[in-house]
């Protein structure tokens, strides 16, 4: 089962990048602080991957996971806004 669970999880992450990579490409946006809010976000996972994998779901990966969380919460300042459309 952890197998089939880590497969789901590394495909859904991979598939997830390639798709957050594709829309930046495509939107024209550039610049490392536009995209920290999704690097914490994708770091919180491999994290937590990492730490199921080796059984240390303790207090450690707990405070990294909510220091990412606090550090992608703050970089949103920095994403692009969306642009209204009337249509």
């Amino acid at each position: 089962m952890k197998i089939l669970l880590s497969s789901l999880l590394l495909l859904a992450l991979f598939a997830s990048v390639a798709v957050f990579v594709h829309k930046r490409k495509k939107a024209g946006v550039k610049g490392w602080k536009t995209a920290l809010t999704s690097i914490c976000f994708y770091a919180i996972a491999v994290l937590n991957l990492v730490a199921y994998w080796l059984d240390g779901l303790g207090i450690i990966s707990w405070v990294l996971t909510i220091f990412l969380l606090m550090l992608g919460a703050y970089y949103t300042r920095y994403m692009p806004a969306a642009s209204q459309s009337s249509g």
